[in-house]
């Protein structure tokens, strides 16, 4: 475990994630409404003909069509498995992200920032683009207008997607305290990528600005760029940092985008400006869900559920647009361990709802925002949700139903800048499922260990992994489960789903024997291709 807030706690969380009952986090700001839009979102509640973006499509529903469900999913067998390139001995291992399926060809990036193009059908592995860029996590790619897109830690670029050609690369960094960690958004011909405060070198150190980029998606040109918290830092730069995205935006039937913003630093504080005094005030915009117009990156309106947060507690997950009857709505979450349901026009809060293990810490923000820090707790003090519990992952939903996977895993603080924390296999979770219209919760399903790997529909079905390498099925409608599998390797990473076809990957190994390899489950499968496997061309050429 890294020893130091800069090297430490944020790389940690940000590989985890690919890669939660307690008071209700109310942030003292509310709603700040700007101008208010009219907005809608695409499909029937998102769901999805094909995996075609990192969260199965731009409403970041991860529910997919698909011929899986729980009476065909004992069917399913390994059809093939391809070997992660990127170095698996370092912190985050080598694979973290959600693969997204464009013409019958599977895309993605490994934590090197290397980008595949594997055969869905065969497991051949047709091209890869080596950057051998280290990154924590949860990167990945987006697919459109005949390109794939990504970044390494300081740029954006696009990849012709037949050939794995580099069409452009454009630097985003202002600094060396600042890098790229998330999978693109794209829509309308139009790419988003965020910096973060933070690479795997360094998190936090000071002077480092999360900032959202619209970039043509032809040229790279800039259209707009948008601070997701000010570039002066609430007055000592030197110290404070902050903001940024780890997921992709949704975006509404207008175009129009919702992000949800990462936490400042540092936190807690330092032993000279212990409880993020050297960042007063809320610190907008970080924990917050912010809705942008789509030609400006000017904000609508904005939720800041977790003003002047001190516990690492993102609000990181991709915004989920829906319904909820004939109104839309948008649904937020992360590590703080709660979910939020939005009206989509206007910001109102619908509901919240805890999840997982919280310990009377929730409001403890509330309490260093007011400088009130004689009523903070005396250390040592142990939290529920640590920096790398609450939701660590994205969330689905389907007609009725949210699903959350839940990591309980606490922090131990001793002091102002580095917490403790147990080994990770002493970690357990669950997965919630939460009614879609009231924030009441129907099941909770219990995990042995921590499921980082998201949650995603298909049917009847909702799927996670957790990080003993095992791949979980459970039934929508009750939480039982009805499959399970065994993948090679430690999994830190979500699964996608198209067609007949579910893609997951062990992608940190831990143990003697263990393999970081992307694994196809089909249907009627009955074995491991060996041949596909190993296949290697070229780093880049034709197919």
């Amino acid at each position: 475990m890294p020893s130091n807030q800069t090297r430490g706690t944020r790389p940690v969380a940000r590989l985890l994630c690919v890669v939660a009952a307690g008071a209700v986090i109310v942030g003292t700001m509310g709603a700040g409404v700007f101008t208010p839009a009219t907005a809608d979102t695409p499909g029937e509640n998102g769901l999805a003909p094909t995996w075609s973006a990192p969260n199965g499509n731009k409403a970041n529903t991860r529910r997919v069509r698909s011929p899986i469900d729980s009476r065909s999913v004992s069917r399913l067998g390994v059809a093939w498995s391809v070997p992660i390139k990127a170095p698996s001995d370092r912190w985050a291992g080598s694979y973290a992200t959600t693969p997204v399926v464009a013409d019958g060809v599977v895309y993605t990036q490994d934590l090197g920032s290397n980008v595949y193009a594997i055969e869905l059908r065969t497991g051949r592995l047709l091209w890869t683009k080596m950057y051998n860029s280290p990154s924590s996590g949860p990167n990945g790619v987006n697919v459109g207008d005949g390109r794939v897109y990504g970044a390494t830690v300081t740029s954006a670029f696009a990849l012709d997607a037949r050939t794995g050609a580099e069409i452009w690369s454009k630097p985003l960094v202002r600094n060396k305290n600042e890098g790229i960690d998330m999978a693109p958004g794209f829509n309308d011909h139009t790419v988003y990528v965020s910096t973060v405060p933070g690479n795997p070198d360094t998190f936090f150190s000071g002077d480092a600005v999360g900032v959202l980029w619209a970039l043509d998606a032809g040229t790279g040109r800039a259209k707009w760029k948008w601070d997701t918290v000010p570039t002066d830092l609430w007055g000592k730069p030197e110290i404070n940092s902050g903001g940024g995205l780890w997921h992709p935006p949704g975006f509404d039937a207008k175009g129009d985008l919702y992000v949800s913003i990462g936490n400042p630093g540092p936190f807690l504080g330092t032993e000279e400006y212990p409880w993020g005094s050297s960042r007063p005030g809320p610190n907008l915009y970080t924990n917050s869900l912010v809705k942008l117009d789509r030609t400006t990156g000017r904000p609508l309106w904005y939720q800041q559920p977790l003003p002047h947060d001190i516990y690492d507690w993102d609000l990181q997950n991709s915004p989920v647009l829906t319904r909820v009857g004939d109104r839309p709505t948008v649904l937020a979450s992360g590590k703080l361990g709660y979910v939020y349901a939005y009206d989509q026009r206007t910001g109102e809060l619908l509901w919240k709802t805890p999840v997982g293990k919280h310990n009377g810490h929730d409001d403890d923000n509330l309490l260093a925002l007011r400088g009130e820090y004689s009523k903070l707790p005396q250390m040592p003090f142990t939290v529920y949700p640590g920096v790398l519990g609450g939701i660590p992952a994205p969330i689905a939903v389907d007609d009725t139903t949210v699903y959350a996977a839940v990591n309980n895993y606490a922090a131990k603080w001793t002091n102002q800048v580095v917490p403790d924390f147990p080994p990770f296999d002493e970690a357990t979770g669950e997965l919630v499922a939460i009614d879609l219209a009231t924030g009441a919760i129907k099941w909770t399903h219990p995990f042995g260990q921590s499921p980082y790997g998201a949650a995603t529909v298909s049917n009847d079905l909702v799927f996670t992994t957790t990080f003993d390498g095992t791949v979980h099925a459970l039934n929508t409608r009750t939480g039982q489960e009805v499959w399970q599998a065994k993948l090679p390797a430690t999994s830190n990473s979500p699964v996608a789903v198209q067609g007949d076809t579910l893609l997951a990957a062990g992608g940190w190994p831990q143990l003697p024997g263990e393999k970081a390899e992307i694994v196809a489950y089909r249907l009627d499968a009955t074995g491991l291709s060996q041949s596909t496997a190993s296949t290697s061309p070229p780093t880049s050429g034709t197919r």
